[in-house]
Order: structure tokens, then sequence, then C-alpha cells
């Protein structure tokens, strides 16, 4: 008797193998012919996004992805880089063309632009966004007595 309980928790152990085994669904890339690109450019570095209408980010990269570092990630050929390597992540989702949009002051300004246009996207608009203080902090006042 003690033979055959041992052969059905044999038996058990496999079907539980078995069950194991899960098979992997691969993801559907959505198509998004029209995109917008966000170029963020300060005076130390470049960033370059491209995202779908709604917002979500489809590809984005830095002068620091490319391969530049220190004080040449600051230079208008790593922001032209950036944005040719942005457009080719891009191309993956099918994106086209883009409406840009540009914040801030930089040297990578106009050049990732150029690296847009170089890297094969149609640009349907371009809007600077840069933000521009007006107002201001209030001045400290001023010392007593003299």
């Amino acid at each position: 008797m003690a033979k055959k309980e041992k052969t059905k928790k044999k038996e058990v152990s496999k079907k539980v193998e078995k069950k194991v085994v899960e098979t992997k669904k691969k993801k559907k890339r959505a198509s998004v012919p029209k995109a917008v690109v966000f170029i963020n450019s300060s005076y130390n570095n470049t960033i370059i996004s491209i995202a779908d209408p709604t917002g979500a980010v489809l590809a984005w990269s830095s002068p620091g992805v490319v391969g530049f570092s220190g004080s040449r990630k600051s230079t208008a050929y790593a922001a032209t880089r950036a944005a040719e390597d942005a457009v080719q992540k891009a191309q993956k989702y099918g994106v086209r063309e883009a409406s840009v949009v540009i914040r801030g002051a930089g040297l990578g300004r106009q050049a990732a632009v150029k690296g847009l246009r170089s890297g094969g996207l149609r640009i349907t608009s371009l809007a600077d966004h840069t933000p521009i203080p007006h107002g201001g902090v209030t001045p400290r006042k001023k010392p007593r007595g003299s």
C-alpha cells in the first residue's frame, strides 16, 4: 500500500510542472503618424523628447545618451546628433511629421530643429515656450538709519 501512495505523489508533481509553463504575448506598437517634439535646451544640455498627441513619450534622447560628456554636451553639434537619435527611435512607431515646442535658451535650440529635419521628420509647426519672468521677486528692504 505504501508503494501506491508514492506513485500518486509523483503524478501530482508532474501535473504541477506542466501548469507553470507560460506563454508571452507580443506587445502591439501603435502607429503614430503625427507627434509632438519637446526640445528643452539649457546652457549645459539639450533634451529632446518625442510624444504622441496625448502626451505619452514615445522616444527621447540627449547628448549624454549619444556619447558626449562634459562641456561638449552643450554644443550645437551634440544637440543635432541627439535629435537625429530621437527621430530614429521614434520611427519605430511610424512617426513622420511633428509639431515642435522649444523651451529654454541654449546653443542647442536651432541645431536640434536641424537634426529633426535631417533625421527625416517633417515639421508642421514650431512654437517657442521659453519661460520669461515678468514681475519677478520683490526687492529687499533698504536698511534704516543711514
